[in-house]
This record gives C-alpha cells, sequence and structure tokens, in this order.
C-alpha cells in the first residue's frame, strides 16, 4: 500500500504521529499494512499515502481498537476516507509531560516529583504511568542516543523515573492465594520498561512479583527459581537480537522446572514470524492489557 515517492524517514513520521520507530516498525512486520521503500542507504522512507494510512490508523487505536483490529478494517473496508482522519489532541498530559521532562534535564527533582504528583491527583496510576511516564523514559533514551543530552542527564531522568514506578509497584498489597512470580529481562536485554510496567499491572492484581530486570546471569535465575519456587516466570524481550537467546533460556527453565508457567512480553515476540507465532503461543502474553488478561485468565483457571 503506498503510491508515489518516499519523503519522510522513520523518525519524522515517528515525530508526526507520536508513534516509537520500533512500534512502527514491528506493525509492518507483523500486518504488512505499508511498504516503506529504501533509500541508497537501506533507510525506510515513507510516502504522504503511508503517512495518511498510518494516521488513520492510530486515530482507530485512540477510540479503543487493536491494532490488528484496526488493519482488518482498514483492509475491509473500501471507503476509509483517510483524509479525514486526525492527529490525537494535545492534551494535559502532554503539557505535563512537557514540564516534567524540563525538569529532569534540569535536574530539578522538586519540580518532577511535584509534576508526578499532579498527574496522579488527574489521572489514573496507567494512565499516568503507560502515557506519561512511560513516553518520557523513552524520550529521554531517544535524546542520549542523538548526543543531545549528557549520560549524566539520561541516568538521572532515568534512575528517577523508574524509582516513581517501582515505588508505586511495591505499594500493592500481595495475595497468599495467588502464585508467586519472577519478571526479568533477557539476556542482553538493557530495556526493562515494558517488564516494569507488566510487573506493576500483575501486583495490582494481588501477584507477589520478584523483579529481577536486566543482566541476570543464566546460573543465578535458575539459583533464584529454586529459592523462590515461583509458579510464573515472566521474559521481556525488546531486540530482535535478543530474542534467540531469551527462547533458549526460557525452554531451558521449562526443562529443568516442568511445572513452571513461562510467560514471554515485549515487541521482540509479538514481532515473531507467524509461524514461530504459533509455535509458542501459550507462552506469548500479548502487547495489550486486553491480551495480558486473556493470558492470565486461562493460566490462573488451571489452579482451580
Amino acid at each position: 500500500m503506498g503510491n508515489g515517492a518516499g519523503k519522510y524517514n522513520i523518525k519524522a513520521v515517528s515525530q508526526m504521529l507520536g508513534i516509537q520507530p520500533g512500534t512502527l516498525r514491528a506493525w509492518e512486520r507483523r500486518y504488512q499494512m505499508i511498504a516503506p521503500v529504501r533509500n541508497e542507504s537501506g533507510h525506510r522512507l515513507y510516502t504522504e499515502e503511508h503517512v495518511e494510512i498510518l494516521r488513520w490508523l492510530i486515530s482507530k487505536i485512540n477510540q479503543g481498537f487493536t491494532i490488528s483490529q484496526a488493519v482488518t478494517l482498514l483492509e475491509n473496508s473500501s471507503s476509509i476516507s483517510l483524509e479525514k482522519a486526525e492527529l490525537p489532541k494535545r492534551d494535559r498530559v502532554d503539557e505535563i509531560g512537557d514540564k516534567l521532562l524540563a525538569a529532569l534535564l534540569e535536574f530539578d527533582s522538586s519540580k518532577a516529583h511535584e509534576l508526578i504528583n499532579e498527574a496522579f491527583s488527574l489521572f489514573t496510576i496507567d494512565k499516568t504511568v503507560i502515557d506519561l511516564l512511560g513516553p518520557i523514559l523513552i524520550k529521554v533514551g531517544d535524546l542520549w542516543e542523538e548526543g543531545s543530552i549528557t549520560t549524566a542527564h539520561e541516568h538521572f531522568a532515568s534512575s528517577f523515573i523508574r524509582s516513581r514506578i517501582e515505588g508505586i509497584s511495591n505499594s500493592f498489597p500481595h495475595s497468599s492465594f495467588l502464585p508467586k512470580s519472577i519478571a526479568v529481562c533477557g539476556p542482553g536485554e538493557k530495556h526493562e520498561l515494558g517488564l516494569l510496567i507488566y510487573t506493576l499491572y500483575l501486583r495490582r492484581k494481588g501477584f507477589e512479583v520478584i523483579f529481577l530486570g536486566t543482566s541476570i546471569a543464566e546460573n543465578d535465575l535458575e539459583v533464584v527459581v529454586e529459592k523462590i519456587k515461583p509458579k510464573f516466570l515472566f521474559f521481556s524481550c525488546t531486540l530482535d537480537e535478543n530474542r534467540k537467546a531469551t527462547l533458549k533460556l526460557a525452554e531451558e527453565m521449562k526443562k529443568i522446572n516442568p511445572d513452571l508457567i513461562i510467560g514471554l512480553g515485549g515487541i521482540a515476540f509479538d514481532s515473531m514470524p507467524l509461524e514461530q507465532q504459533e509455535e509458542y503461543r501459550e507462552y506469548i502474553v500479548g502487547m495489550t492489557r486486553a491480551e495480558w488478561e486473556m493470558w492470565l485468565k486461562k493460566r490462573i483457571d488451571q489452579f482451580k
């Protein structure tokens, strides 16, 4: 889909539509709803029509559809008026986000705390964490990678936001009737935001979750599992190059502990080839809250 000359690179499209480059690449691999051309350097170039298609899909997601449902609507409708799709309007979350990012880059922790507290007074925990804090973490990482901020800025902002998310997550009591869980990033993974948010989701449901995060040696994980004896072991993987090692580790842990229920989350699993997704379907928890709920319900029903 999408004729004409490519004129926008992936970073430009990301900024225009408010969608992360990694998410955009995953959508293209999985749903193939657009096929951007490549320049001589191999970089994606998007046409005006590509942008309009993406804008329309985002408008449907903002109405409550999942990306797969939105793509199905796109494929099955011959009367979609793409030019009428509108970008999400700037709201209070964006305004607080701009101020929070500025405060963090000024190393102003008092102002940053004040803004986050304001967000929690206005929005739900989920909206504050997912729509405010999560995107700021991503933005900080992008600014650091492009050399716009120093390593000190990146460390301060990332540490500050993660500490707030962890503080919220650790405040929920756990139920002794629910099985213990371990949440860990796959080998080589350095991105733990998605895992932090999923851990928050589980703890809000009453699960006791031991969050291990990144850089855990395989042998160390085996020791922790033996000590804790969890029923669930969740792996997070965001980069395709780390997927194979993560799947291998998951299979090894399952072989050692046959009763262990493995959960796989992150864009690296969601963007796997369809045949590979079928092979690991029972392990993949999904990317949306609805998918998380469905996956978890099936596993919890096993204990009843």
